[in-house]
C-alpha cells in the first residue's frame, strides 16, 4: 500500500512516524553498544583471571604434575576464549554499532529532506489558495459596490425631483462599477482555476512523491534493522567452532589427568633412596648377674641361649636418627649446600648432578660451535687478509679453548661424583637401572644402556672373529690398570656393532648400539679400553664398534 494515496492527509503523522523510526534505530544501536561493552569488560576480567591463577614461574618451579599441567592447558583455553569475546566485541561494534550510526546519520538527512520539500509544496499551495480568496473577497466586494450603484441610479432615475446630472452621474458611477466587478470576477475565475490545478498537482503528484520517498526512506530503516539483526547473531555464530574446539581442549586436559603418573612423579621427587632401618638385635645385660636356683630350677649353662650384644650391630646415633622415617624428623642444624651434593640423599643427589652435567654439557657444546666458527672466520682471514686480521681471533680463540677445557674438567668431575653415586644404588637390594645419562649420546640415539638407533639400515650382522683378550693383556694388567685412583679421561665415543658377551676377565659386557667413552686406543692388539656411563671399565673388541674420537684436543669429550 502505497503512503500516497492513502495517506494523502497524514503529514503530520508520517513526520512523527519517521522520526520514532530513528529514534528507534538509535536505540537499538545503543543496546549493541551497552553489550560490546559487556563482551569487552567480559573478556577483560577472564584475562585478568587468567593473569591471576597463572603466574610466572621459573624453570625449576615449573609444574610436572598431570593434574596442573591439565589446569594451565584449562587456562591457556580459556584465554583463548576470552580473545574470542573479544573478537565479538570488535565486530559487533565495527559491523553492527558503527553501521547503525551511519545510517541514522544518513536517515536523519534524507528524512529532513524529503519533509521539506513537503513543506515547500504545502506552502505554495496555501500562496495560491490566499491569491484565490484575495481575488474572491474582492470580486464580492466590487459586486456588492456595483449593487450599491445599480439601487442609487434606480433611485434617482424615478425621483421626478432628481437633476438630470444627478441621474447621469449615478448611472456613470453605475457603468464603473458594474465594470469593476466584471474584472473581478475574472480574476476571481482565473486564480480559481490555478488554484484548482495547483492543488490536483500538490495532492496527486508533489505529495505521493515525497510520501513515496518517505516510505521508501523507512521500508529500507526496517530492512538496514533485520540486516543488523542478523549481523547481530552472525558474530557469534563466526565464533562457535572457536569457542567449541577450547571447549574440547578443556575436555582433553581433563581426561589427560593420571593419578598414577603424579604418583610416580612424588616418587621421583621425594625418594631418598635410603634403605629402611632394619630389624635391631636384643642386647641382653643380665649376663653377669649370679644366678641361684632351687633343686628344681633348671640352670642354663653360661653363654648357652644368650645372645651376646654384637658391637656392629649396636644401636649407634646415625641409625637412631634414621628412624624419623616412621616417625617424627629430627632436628638438624642448617648446613650449606655442598658441591658435590653430598648434604642430599643418594637418589636426589643423583637428580642434581645429572642436571648439572646436563647443563654443563649446553654450555659446553655453545663454547665448541663459538670455537669451530671463530676458527672459520680465521681461515677467511688468513685467505683474504684484507677482510680482516687472523691475529686478532687468537685471544678469543684461546679464551674459548679455556673455557672449554674448565667446562671438560667439570663435567668429568660430576660424573664421577655421579658414577659414585650410581654404584652405590646399583648395590641395592631392589636395583633400579640409573637414569639414562645423555649428555654424551650421539643425536637420535638412546643413551648408552638403551639399543635404540634411528639408522634403520642397521641389522643384526654376525659379528667378526674377536681376539683373544689373554694374547694381548693378562689379567693381571687389568687390574693393575683398574686399581688407579683417577679415571682416565675420554679421548672419543664408541657404538656397539655387535653384542659382547665380556665373559672374560677385564673385558666389558656391551650390546648392540650401546655407546661408550673411549679412554685407550686400540694399541695394535686389537682391544680398545672402554668405560660405560655407569663408570664400569674394561676392553671391548676394536672390530666390534665404531670409533669417533676428538679432532681438535686430545682428551677432550666429543659431542656430535
Amino acid at each position: 500500500m502505497a503512503w500516497g494515496t492513502e495517506l494523502w492527509d497524514q503529514f503530520e503523522n508520517l513526520d512523527k512516524h519517521t522520526q520514532w523510526g530513528i529514534d528507534f534505530l538509535e536505540r537499538y544501536a545503543k543496546f549493541v553498544k551497552e553489550r560490546l561493552e559487556i563482551e569487552q569488560t567480559y573478556a577483560k576480567q577472564l584475562r585478568n583471571l587468567v593473569k591471576k591463577y597463572c603466574p610466572k614461574r621459573s624453570k625449576d618451579d615449573e609444574p610436572r604434575f598431570s593434574s596442573c599441567l591439565s589446569f594451565y592447558s584449562i587456562l591457556n583455553e580459556l584465554n583463548d576464549y576470552a580473545g574470542q569475546r573479544e573478537v565479538v566485541a570488535e565486530e559487533m561494534g565495527h559491523n553492527v554499532y558503527g553501521e547503525l550510526m551511519r545510517y541514522s546519520q544518513d536517515l536523519k538527512s534524507e528524512r529532513k529532506h524529503h519533509l521539506q520539500e513537503g513543506r515547500k509544496a504545502q506552502q505554495y499551495l496555501d500562496q495560491c489558495w490566499k491569491h484565490m480568496d484575495n481575488s474572491k473577497k474582492k470580486f464580492e466586494r466590487e459586486c456588492k459596490e456595483a449593487e450599491k450603484s445599480q439601487i442609487s441610479y434606480d433611485r434617482l432615475d424615478n425621483d421626478i425631483n432628481a437633476t438630470k446630472s444627478e441621474v447621469e452621474k449615478a448611472k456613470s458611477q453605475l457603468y464603473l462599477r458594474t465594470h469593476s466587478a466584471d474584472e473581478s470576477k475574472n480574476e476571481y475565475a482565473a486564480q480559481l482555476q490555478n488554484f484548482n490545478g495547483e492543488q490536483w498537482k500538490h495532492f496527486n503528484v508533489a505529495i505521493p512523491q515525497i510520501f513515496k520517498n518517505l516510505q521508501d526512506m523507512d521500508e529500507r530503516r526496517t530492512v538496514k534493522l533485520g540486516e543488523t539483526y542478523r549481523s547481530f547473531a552472525d558474530v557469534e555464530r563466526r565464533v562457535v567452532p572457536i569457542i567449541s574446539k577450547c571447549l574440547e581442549g578443556m575436555v582433553t586436559a581433563a581426561k589427560a589427568v593420571d593419578q598414577r603418573k603424579d604418583s610416580a612423579i612424588v616418587v621421583e621427587s621425594f625418594k631418598s633412596g635410603f634403605e629402611p632401618p632394619g630389624d635391631f638385635p636384643f642386647e641382653d645385660y643380665s649376663q653377669n648377674l649370679s644366678r641361684t636356683g632351687s633343686d628344681n630350677t633348671i640352670s642354663t649353662p653360661k653363654n648357652e641361649g644368650v645372645v651376646k650384644p654384637d658391637p656392629k650391630h649396636s644401636i649407634s646415633k646415625a641409625a637412631k636418627n634414621k628412624l624419623w622415617l616412621f616417625g617424627k624428623k629430627p632436628k638438624s642444624p642448617l648446613a650449606p649446600s655442598l658441591e658435590d651434593f653430598s648434604h642430599l640423599p643418594p637418589e636426589q643427589r643423583r637428580k642434581r648432578l645429572q642436571a648439572r652435567i646436563d647443563e654443563l654439557s649446553k654450555e659446553l657444546q655453545k663454547e665448541v660451535d663459538q670455537r669451530d666458527a671463530l676458527n672459520k672466520m680465521k681461515d677467511v682471514y688468513e685467505k683474504n687478509p684484507q677482510m680482516g686480521d687472523p691475529q686478532s681471533l687468537q685471544p678469543k680463540i684461546s679464551e674459548t679453548m679455556c673455557n672449554m677445557e674448565k667446562l671438560r674438567s667439570e663435567i668429568h668431575k660430576n660424573e664421577s661424583w655421579l658414577s659414585e653415586v650410581e654404584g652405590k644404588v646399583s648395590t641395592r637390594g631392589d636395583r633400579r637401572p640409573s637414569a639414562d645419562v645423555n649428555h654424551h649420546t650421539p643425536h637420535g640415539r638412546e643413551s648408552p644402556e638403551g639399543s635404540y638407533t634411528d639408522d634403520p639400515s642397521q641389522e643384526h650382522r654376525s659379528p667378526p672373529h674377536q681376539p683373544d683378550p689373554r694374547q694381548a693383556h693378562q689379567p693381571d694388567e687389568f687390574d693393575d690398570e683398574f686399581d688407579d685412583d683417577d679415571p682416565l679421561p675420554v679421548l672419543g665415543h664408541c657404538k656397539a656393532l655387535y653384542s659382547f658377551d665380556g665373559q672374560n676377565e677385564g673385558t666389558l659386557l656391551m650390546k648392540e648400539d650401546d655407546v661408550l667413552y673411549i679412554i685407550e686406543e686400540d694399541k695394535g692388539d686389537g682391544w680398545t679400553r672402554a668405560r660405560k656411563q655407569s663408570g664400569e671399565e674394561g676392553y671391548v673388541p676394536t672390530s666390534y664398534v665404531e670409533i669417533a674420537m676428538e679432532k681438535n684436543s686430545k682428551g677432550a669429550v666429543t659431542y656430535i
